[in-house]
């Protein structure tokens, strides 16, 4: 092999310092590869009066993907055209349990139509129906079997060439006879049939710890919600959840999130502010500005 010229030697040697200083960059949560999306539940009292004003909001405000929280009536045709207007892209959508199973059919169609690939049950509920109508807190064998109805649903889901998921919220990280829940869906849900949206406020206010989840497992986890709270000194539940805050104004630590978060296996993540102080557009400008500006 001959020797390198001084320029090759030159050109060569900035090539390498140049990868390298690009390497060791810190990179922003936006450029994570991924579009930032939000969470529609955050602007659910304003789409059923302007459906398509709203949209275009949510544009301005800096989002680029969304995840439907229902379509309020309007056919998939319309919700296209409406989402195409307003420059966004509809990826996901949020059931609960009791919606998927007797209409799962009629929503996989309404979704191939849409062009969204994931959907998510984001509500559980117990294996007794009169237990499910109470509305009581889940057992353990409630959640074992909200696990064999996950499996059977993403294999159908699957088959019709989108993804099944879950979405947890608090309930999953309280301790059931020394187990906790969402540890056990994890290992009851087939790896092929269903995937997780991890909710990261709702974790680390039932106690979790969403970046331990993200390091154990990477492979499971393939969309992320991103929701901030402020401090509370009272035990968190659905019925009784702390206040919600603007991104990085609360007690989530996002750096240490993104951080432990593979890059391979996060397909989306979506803002969602549940609550407002302020004006709900002026708040997810400021979540949308966070998640823009997050060094990690």
């Amino acid at each position: 092999m001959r020797p390198l010229t001084r320029r090759e030697f030159l050109h060569t040697t900035a090539l390498l310092t140049a990868s390298t200083f690009l390497d060791s960059r810190p990179l922003l949560a936006s450029p994570f590869g991924l579009p930032l999306g939000l969470q529609l539940y955050s602007v659910r009292d304003l789409l059923p009066a302007d459906y398509q004003g709203t949209l275009k909001q949510v544009a301005a405000a800096g989002y680029k993907e969304v995840e439907a929280a229902g379509f309020f009536h309007h056919t998939a045709y319309e919700v296209k055209s409406d989402m195409r207007a307003a420059g966004l892209r509809c990826v996901s959508a949020h059931y609960s349990l009791a919606d998927l199973q007797p209409r799962l059919k009629e929503i996989i169609a309404f979704h191939r139509e849409l062009g969204v690939h994931f959907i998510i049950c984001a509500s559980p509920h117990a294996k007794d129906p009169v237990s499910a109508k109470g509305g009581g807190p889940l057992t353990l064998d409630d959640w074992h079997w909200n696990a064999e109805q996950f499996n059977t649903m993403g294999e159908k889901v699957k088959a019709a060439g989108m993804q099944f998921g879950y979405h947890n919220h608090v309930a999953e990280f309280h301790k059931l006879d020394g187990v906790t829940p969402y540890d056990e869906l994890l290992r009851l849900t087939h790896p092929d049939l269903v995937t997780f949206e991890m909710d990261c406020g709702w974790v680390s206010v039932g106690g979790g710890d969403p970046a331990e989840y993200l390091r154990q497992h990477p492979t499971r986890i393939s969309m992320l919600h991103v929701k901030d709270f402020k401090r509370s000194d009272h035990p968190a539940s659905l019925s009784a959840p702390p206040q919600a805050a603007e991104l990085g104004q609360g007690t989530v630590d996002f750096k240490a999130i993104f951080e432990a978060a593979h890059r391979k296996y996060i397909k989306h993540y979506f803002v969602e502010q549940e609550e407002f102080n302020i004006p709900a557009f002026e708040a997810l400008k400021i979540d949308a500005d966070y998640m823009k500006n997050l060094r990690v």
